[in-house]
């Protein structure tokens, strides 16, 4: 890869029309792939380096120089370099003085310094102007193009100037500069690149978490215990029917999840009369992950419908059938149509397609190219209203699946009962509480609330009249 960039040829350009002479200290990966990117729209590279003689595989065209060399070229610099070698920029603070510095590093670990790297930088050089960018686009991205890899560059610094200098240059790349404000944020955005789905944990955990609980409570119930009592082997089970059994559990218990801290958060502001108050922590963080609760469900939702899709041809379901068919034959009985079972059976389906388009609705609307096409409230509507209509259709699935055993005595093994009724519990309390909030005489005081009036304090009119803070 180093071999065949040091080899390409930067994409000529008239003289007229050659931009600005850039400088880049470090030959790095980074380095050399931001020589390259500059060099192909037209820019002079010039590059600054511990040993000039030594440096190799860079793009054709650029000048490699020493460090005081380099730095009289251009009046803006590139600091492809770690921290930890910043040191020698003390030596050259004279001839640095009101240029650019741009601080492209990051770190090993989140919150490593007690302060950013661009902000260490500021201390060392101070009368330079510091802007820290370029540190969450990679060498490979650079390469590759912007079509394959983020567009996004985080742009932070306190020089108004340098910083819209900065991003031309960025834009003139092809990517995207986003301002970020001051070089306050420089922590922030050097954290950026060392996270790690940092707003999809909890739904992983908490998923993984569910689907390990009621993946061992199936398999107590229905390969454990016909084991002890019967001495019949079931583990034929584990790969079919109990997985098809967590998934839409699984499912149901996140879609419910989705729903529930907005609802807690409604009593919170009923209780305290006022929405003035912070909420806890982890309901703020609840509250953040919603869409990431949701697209998991999804995901478990889409499984569940695939899995039920190849029971037909299961081994075990065409082995009954054909039994039950021989059986039948050779006692010359039919079983009695029942209304009562066809209805229940055609309705589980029906609430189960329904409810799994709602669902798919859901996420599409989820997708930010589709929800920056609708105004805040048609995004309001299907997230909230269709939102809570797709948990009556799956929370009716479920109870419909129950059918006439729902709450049979005869369904409980070991005083367990089965795993879709404990699948039921937070879905239908939070149907319950959302039905008691949309009650007219609570959801009034509740939008009141919303609209910023509070129980203990003396509000004016006009506040009442849209007049508070939203």
């Amino acid at each position: 890869m180093e071999k065949t960039c040091a080899d390409e040829l930067p994409l000529t350009v008239n003289s007229s029309e050659s931009k600005e002479t850039i400088c880049i200290f470090g030959t790095g990966d980074f380095g050399r792939s931001l020589g390259l990117k500059m060099l192909q729209c037209g820019y002079s590279v010039v590059f600054g380096s511990r040993n000039p003689q030594m440096s190799s595989l860079l793009p054709d065209g650029a000048e490699v120089l020493s460090y005081p060399e380099a730095v009289k070229s251009s009046d803006i610099i590139f600091l492809t370099i770690h921290r930890e070698h910043y040191e020698f920029l003390t030596e050259l603070t004279a001839v640095l003085n009101g240029k650019t510095l741009v601080d492209v590093s990051n770190n090993i670990k989140i919150n490593q310094y007690p302060e950013s790297n661009a902000e260490y930088l500021a201390q060392l050089v101070p009368g330079a102007h510091v802007v820290k960018a370029f540190n969450t686009i990679s060498a490979w991205a650079l390469q590759s193009g912007a079509l394959d890899a983020s567009r996004q560059v985080f742009v932070c610094g306190n020089d108004s100037k340098a910083k819209q200098r900065v991003m031309d240059i960025a834009r003139t790349l092809g990517l995207t500069p986003l301002d970020q404000g001051s070089l306050m944020a420089a922590a922030e955005i050097e954290n950026y690149p060392l996270q790690l789905f940092p707003m999809w944990r909890f739904p992983f955990y908490l998923s993984a978490a569910l689907c390990a609980f009621f993946f061992f409570y199936c398999v107590i119930r229905e390969v454990i215990y016909p084991y002890v009592n019967d001495k019949s082997d079931t583990t034929f089970r584990l790969a079919i029917s109990i997985p098809n059994r967590v998934f839409p559990i699984t499912a149901l218990t996140l879609l419910a999840l989705v729903y529930l801290p907005g609802v807690i958060a409604a009593i919170l502001q009923l209780y305290r009369g006022t929405k003035y108050c912070r909420f806890p922590d982890w309901l703020d963080h609840w509250m953040l992950c919603r869409k990431q609760l949701g697209l998991v469900a999804l995901g478990f939702a889409f499984l569940h419908v695939l899995y039920t899709l190849v029971i037909p041809i299961r081994y075990y379901v065409r082995w009954r059938l054909r039994n039950l068919t021989v059986t039948q034959t050779l006692l010359k009985k039919e079983n009695t149509f029942s209304t009562t079972s066809a209805w229940l059976g055609d309705s589980y389906v029906a609430l189960g397609i329904l409810g799994f388009f709602l669902f798919v609705l859901l996420g599409i609307t989820s997708l930010p190219s589709v929800s920056n096409m609708v105004n805040w409230r048609e995004f309001r509507f299907v997230q909230s209203k269709l939102g809570y209509l797709t948990l009556i259709l799956c929370t009716a699935h479920t109870l419909v699946y129950g059918g006439k055993k729902f709450l049979s005595p005869s369904v409980l093994r070991w005083y367990l009962p089965s795993a879709y009724i404990l699948a039921l519990i937070i879905p239908c309390t939070v149907l319950v509480i959302k039905f008691i909030l949309i009650m007219p005489c609570i959801d009034k005081t509740l939008t009141r609330i919303r609209q910023g009036w509070e129980r203990n304090s003396k509000i004016s009119k006009s506040a009442l009249n849209g007049k508070t803070d939203i």
